[in-house]
C-alpha cells in the first residue's frame, strides 16, 4: 500500500479564512503533506474558479461545508460541482450528497465550546441521518477552544500545539456504537482559517498559521497504487482513488505533533488473507482471525472492541485472536495523548453489510 498524508477541513478567503488558496498549497508542501482538502463555506467557488488540482506538488480538493437554517449540523462534502441547495434540512443535503455521488463527514459533531460568544459551538444534532459517510473524529480548533480559559489563554495562543490532547471521548463513543451497525469511517480535521486576532492585548496577530495547523492533526490514506504526482491528466482518477479509500476506511487519524505516525499498520489475517481497516470479516469462518497493530515507535497500543479496551501493552506491536465479533480498532498513545486512530474492522454480527 501507499501511503498519503494530508490535511482535511480548511478555509480559504473563499469565506472565513485567510489565507490565499496558493499561499495554503504552499505552506501544506513546506511541511510535507501530499493533499490537502479545502471546505468553505456554503461555496464551491473556488473550484469553479480552478484552483483544485496540484500545486507546489500538493494535491488541491475542494469540496464545502454546509450547514443548517440555525447553523448547525455542519457537514464537510466532496466530490461535488456544484452545491446541493441552502434552506433545506440536515438529513435533506446529507441524502442529497450522497445521491450525486459525493462523500461526506460529519463537522465536529460534539462541539461544546463556550470560551468566546462570538465562536459559539457548532455540534450534529441530526443523528437520525443514516446517509453521511463518515466523521470528523478529531478537530484540532474545537479541542483547543474549549480548553481556553483566562488563565492559560496566553500559553495557548503562543503554542497553539502543545494543547491537543485527544479526540472528545463522546464523539468516539458515538463513533464505536455506529460502527456495530453499519461501516463509518473516521477522518481528522485542522479547521484552520488563520484567524488573526489582538487577544493578547498589545497588537494583531495571526493566531494559528496554515503552516503551524498543518503540522497537528493528519489523516493517513493507504492507496493500492501511487497517486500520479504532478500529472493533471490523471487528477480526477486518482482525486477519486482518494476519496474511495477515505469513504472505505483505508485510513487513519493522527496527531504528527508527537511524533511521525508514517509506517502504522492495523490488519487482519485470516489464513492467507489480509484485511485492512474499513473490512467486513465473516464470523466464525474457516480460518481464524488473528488483528495485528504496529507503530513506528514504542506507544501505549489500545485494541478497543465495540468501544471497549480489550487489550493494553506499552510496546512497538499488539496481536489479539479474536474469539468474539465485533467492532475492532486502535487507538496508540504517547506520554498521555492521543497519538494515532485506527479505523474499524468490523468481524460477524458486529453489523449488517458495509
Amino acid at each position: 500500500m501507499y501511503e498519503y498524508v494530508g490535511a482535511i477541513h480548511i478555509h480559504s478567503t473563499y469565506s472565513d479564512g485567510t489565507g490565499e488558496i496558493p499561499d495554503i498549497a504552499r505552506a501544506a508542501s513546506e511541511v510535507g503533506l501530499d493533499f490537502i482538502m479545502l471546505s468553505d463555506h456554503n461555496s464551491l467557488k473556488a473550484k469553479k474558479d480552478g484552483w483544485e488540482g496540484w500545486r507546489d506538488d500538493v494535491m488541491v480538493l475542494i469540496g464545502y461545508e454546509i450547514n443548517d437554517r440555525a447553523d448547525r449540523n455542519h457537514y464537510l462534502a466532496f466530490g461535488l460541482d456544484t452545491t446541493v441547495g441552502v434552506r433545506i434540512t440536515a438529513q435533506e443535503y446529507v441524502r442529497r450528497v450522497k445521491e450525486r455521488g459525493g462523500v461526506g463527514f460529519l463537522a465536529h459533531p460534539d462541539e461544546k465550546r463556550s470560551s468566546m460568544p462570538e465562536h459559539p459551538p457548532y455540534p450534529w444534532l441530526a443523528w437520525d441521518s443514516e446517509d453521511f459517510d463518515g466523521i470528523e473524529i478529531w478537530n484540532h480548533m474545537s479541542e483547543w477552544m474549549e480548553g481556553l480559559t483566562e488563565e492559560n489563554k496566553i500559553q495557548r495562543f503562543l503554542h497553539p500545539l502543545k494543547s491537543i490532547t485527544a479526540p472528545p471521548v463522546e464523539t468516539l463513543q458515538r463513533w464505536d456504537a455506529l460502527n456495530r451497525t453499519r461501516r463509518v469511517t473516521a477522518i481528522g480535521g485542522v479547521d484552520a482559517h488563520a484567524h488573526k486576532s489582538d487577544v493578547l492585548g498589545f497588537f494583531e496577530v495571526e493566531v494559528f498559521p496554515y503552516k503551524v495547523m498543518f503540522r497537528s492533526i493528519h489523516t493517513h490514506v493507504l492507496l493500492e497504487e501511487p497517486l500520479h504526482r504532478g500529472e493533471a491528466e490523471h487528477f480526477e482518477a486518482d482525486k477519486w482513488r482518494l476519496y474511495h479509500a477515505l469513504r472505505d476506511g483505508r485510513s487513519f487519524v493522527a496527531n504528527c505533533y508527537h511524533a511521525d505516525p508514517k509506517g502504522f499498520e492495523f490488519f487482519a489475517t485470516s489464513g492467507r488473507r489480509k484485511h485492512l481497516p474499513g473490512s467486513l470479516i465473516e464470523f466464525p469462518g474457516k480460518e481464524a482471525v488473528k488483528l495485528t497493530a504496529k507503530t513506528p515507535f514504542r506507544a501505549d497500543l489500545r485494541l478497543i472492541w465495540n468501544g471497549n479496551v480489550v487489550l493494553e501493552t506499552a510496546s512497538r506491536e499488539l496481536s489479539y485472536k479474536v474469539l468474539t465479533p465485533g467492532a475492532y480498532r486502535v487507538e496508540a498513545w504517547l506520554d498521555g495523548k492521543g497519538w494515532i486512530y485506527s479505523n474499524h474492522i468490523r468481524i460477524g454480527d458486529a453489523g449488517g453489510a458495509c
